[in-house]
């Protein structure tokens, strides 16, 4: 949950009506193109600095680097084969490239030999010879199952739907929440506070014995956090809160996950006004968390959080995450566009971000 994150004009309501599709989901504009506006993962093959192969693939090689703390994995090339980072569970691996696109909303793409995965247990230093690491690397080193990136795309514009074994539809184009039609909200175009067991439509018993119970007016809807939360969480099995005070985990909001202990620190909140803008960005990686504070109305609380995706095409570095103005998971541009370098409305509005 974003808290109220829209400090920007929206849309008028009467463009709204004439917005609304035969599919019962409100999209804009851009999400009604046809064939063209279905998003694309491809693999288009292994680009250059990729894996090595054959006997030296054995020859592998581990060093230390800081600024955050990290052990990264080299292979007989130099090339770098897998990177973890102290005190986080995601590791990125290198692997087949691929590239992700939704050109009904932007013309960026990002191809990457990025795959980034959850370990059993948050990196030590010396954790490489350790048995639970050796085990999950044998596993997932050349694997080509689901990441965190391919599940996150799942519920981007046009995504088809995927069903569980007892007919739970647990991914599929996702709504960002209902249309607020009484105002009560601050006149924002779509609620907030659908969490992952909102779109599941099925009650979600939390560690701490609070179970989650949806709505179904938020069928098929999940915000900002909650889009990070059935990634990570419901899809990937990080440990979720039931809120941002109880239990053990990632916490329900935005401002929650970006204030909490969890994960490592890659960018430090330093606070929340325009002179606390990160200096640089450039011990971002491709998985990373990165927090917002994009309205005055939600006080000292840090609204909106992503997951960074990598470099497009052109080279500015690229999040994803469920915004109101696209009505769901986006890397669209639709309200501002989603690089975090420059000065956009999203990169103006960043103050910090996390490994977790």
């Amino acid at each position: 949950m974003a808290g109220k994150k829209k400090s920007r004009p929206v849309v008028t309501g009467l463009v709204l009506l004439a917005l609304v599709g035969t599919s019962g989901y409100l999209t804009v504009e851009l999400r009604k193109q046809e064939d063209p506006g279905i998003t694309e993962v491809r693999n288009v093959g292994v680009l250059e600095g990729g894996r090595s192969t054959g006997a030296a693939e054995a020859r592998t090689t581990w060093s230390r680097l800081e600024n955050p703390a990290r052990s990264v994995l080299r292979g007989a090339d130099g090339q770098i084969k897998a990177v973890f980072t102290d005190g986080a569970r995601t590791a990125t691996l290198t692997g087949p490239a691929r590239t992700f696109q939704e050109p009904a909303s932007t013309a960026s793409k990002v191809s990457t030999t990025d795959w980034v995965r959850l370990m059993p247990e948050p990196w030590t230093k010396g954790a490489e010879n350790k048995k639970w690491f050796k085990d999950w690397y044998a596993e997932y080193k050349d694997s080509k199952e689901d990441d965190i990136f391919a599940f996150a795309f799942q519920y981007v514009a046009g995504a088809p739907d995927k069903k569980d074994e007892q007919g739970v539809v647990y991914a599929g184009d996702a709504s960002f929440g209902p249309l607020n039609t009484t105002g009560a909200e601050g006149g924002d175009l779509r609620l907030e506070q659908s969490d992952f067991y909102d779109y599941l439509q099925v009650p979600y018993p939390f560690r701490d014995g609070t179970v989650g119970q949806p709505e179904s007016m938020r069928a098929r809807s999940i915000d900002c956090s909650g889009f990070i939360r059935m990634v990570l969480g419901y899809r990937a099995r990080f440990p979720l809160m039931s809120s941002d005070t109880s239990g053990d985990g990632l916490p329900r909001t935005a401002n929650g996950m970006a204030r909490s202990k969890v994960g490592a620190d890659i960018l430090p909140l330093s606070g929340i006004s325009a002179k606390d803008r990160p200096a640089a960005i450039d011990q971002l990686q491709p998985g990373d968390l990165v927090f917002f504070k994009l309205d005055t109305r939600t006080g000292q609380r840090l609204d909106h959080v992503g997951m960074v995706l990598g470099h497009d095409t052109e080279g500015h570095l690229i999040f994803v995450s469920s915004r109101e103005e696209v009505n769901g998971p986006t890397i669209g541009d639709v309200g501002g566009v989603s690089r975090l370098d420059g000065n956009g409305y999203y990169a103006k509005t960043l103050r910090s971000a996390k490994r977790l």
